[in-house]
């Protein structure tokens, strides 16, 4: 089976050669201004990555928003991936992973009073939120996953990176996860390792960061995840509980629709010893089939007390899903998580986003 995944992992690479051939055309084209890039007057901050998959762009989405909510208005802009819409769509309280996506029905769940969009095309996403009424216009926009849409010229771009998978280490696609060349990282202002080990030491820190040649202007952050305590699916149904509240003997089935899922399943088996796990890709969508198959693992343990735990993107298709039995509403729980700075470097990250909004805003203000 290695030779076979060998041989094949070999033959694509002349695929990848004219993938990254394009891409850098494309990204050509942009630096000589022959397509089109289109900057905005209020500031714009980019949340991207260079790999496809999930290397926690979300998280720093809603660190972004609780770092800035107070100060100005805020409104986050996805293309809502997986949704069944088309357009622009803007969230309010009936709208639908189906509808807007699950990331940013997940956005719009846990910040309603944010302004929360999604827009493929997103220079057009932008000048539909700049024509809202002036007393909800956004003051500061916050792209998710845009660092590949070029069309916007963001003021200032975050970068994302998994510990466990480095861009730099990486080959592009379909060999290995790149969208484009680890060298486009020098578009990034701030580039920021997630998911790290608690165990990060600063000379890791170094190692990566001298591996990585960012330059001078470009800073570097590494971040951790904190799971936050049970949520319930339905509030109605079963109260939050505290993640110190599940025994070892405690029975967890574990439901993970998302493109990493080892952090998670690792955290969970910290907690109890029977933890059974159904792994399905990012972005699933739950059918009567998964349905069946959730109820059948469910039958073979041996607690009624059991608990389905999921991802909060997994929550948010879950909670729409008309198949969902009534008896699992009682026991479904999702597992929020939040980024966290490593070596309490969160202040130095706050006031480099917070000095970037304040040059645009400053830049805007003399073009007056």
């Amino acid at each position: 089976m290695a030779e076979k995944q060998g041989r094949f992992h070999y033959l694509l690479y002349p695929f990848a050669t004219f993938y990254g051939l394009g891409v850098w055309i494309r990204n050509m084209l942009f630096d000589g201004d022959i397509l089109a890039s289109t900057a905005f007057p209020v500031p714009v901050i980019c949340v991207g990555n260079l790999e496809a998959g999930g290397t926690g762009k979300t998280p720093m989405v809603e660190y972004l928003i609780r770092l800035l909510m107070d100060k100005y208005r805020i409104a986050v802009l996805s293309r809502g991936y997986m949704r069944e819409s088309s357009g622009y769509v803007i969230a309010d309280k009936d709208s639908t992973p189906q509808l807007i996506g699950d990331e940013a029905y997940q956005i719009k769940c846990r910040y309603p009073d944010v302004t929360v969009a999604v827009d493929k095309n997103r220079v057009r996403g932008i000048h539909n939120l700049l024509d809202m009424p002036e007393d909800v216009r956004p003051q500061v926009i916050v792209l998710d996953d845009a660092f590949q849409h070029r069309h916007v010229q963001p003021s200032f771009s975050i970068l994302i990176t998994d510990y466990s998978r480095l861009y730099y280490k990486d080959k592009l696609l379909p060999v290995g996860r790149l969208r484009e060349s680890a060298g486009s990282v020098r578009r990034a202002n701030i580039v920021v390792v997630s998911k790290c080990d608690e165990s990060l030491k600063p000379i890791d820190c170094r190692i990566i960061e001298n591996e990585m040649k960012l330059l001078a202007y470009q800073k570097l952050f590494f971040s951790t995840i904190t799971y936050q305590p049970l949520d319930s699916v339905f509030p109605d149904k079963c109260a939050p509980r505290p993640l110190d509240s599940i025994c070892r003997d405690d029975e967890i089935l574990l439901l993970t629709g998302i493109a990493n899922p080892r952090p998670l399943i690792d955290k969970m088996k910290q907690s109890s010893d029977r933890v059974t796990v159904i792994s399905y890709p990012d972005h699933h969508g739950f059918t009567k089939k998964d349905i069946r198959r959730i109820h059948a693992e469910l039958s073979r343990m041996k607690s009624d007390n059991s608990l389905i735990v999921c991802t909060e993107k997994d929550a948010a298709r879950l909670r729409s899903n008309p198949h969902v039995p009534d008896e699992w509403k009682t026991r479904l729980y999702s597992i929020p998580i939040k980024m966290t700075f490593a070596f309490d470097k969160g202040r130095q990250f706050d006031e480099q986003v917070l000095h970037q909004i304040h040059l645009v805003e400053k830049s805007s203000i003399l073009r007056q």
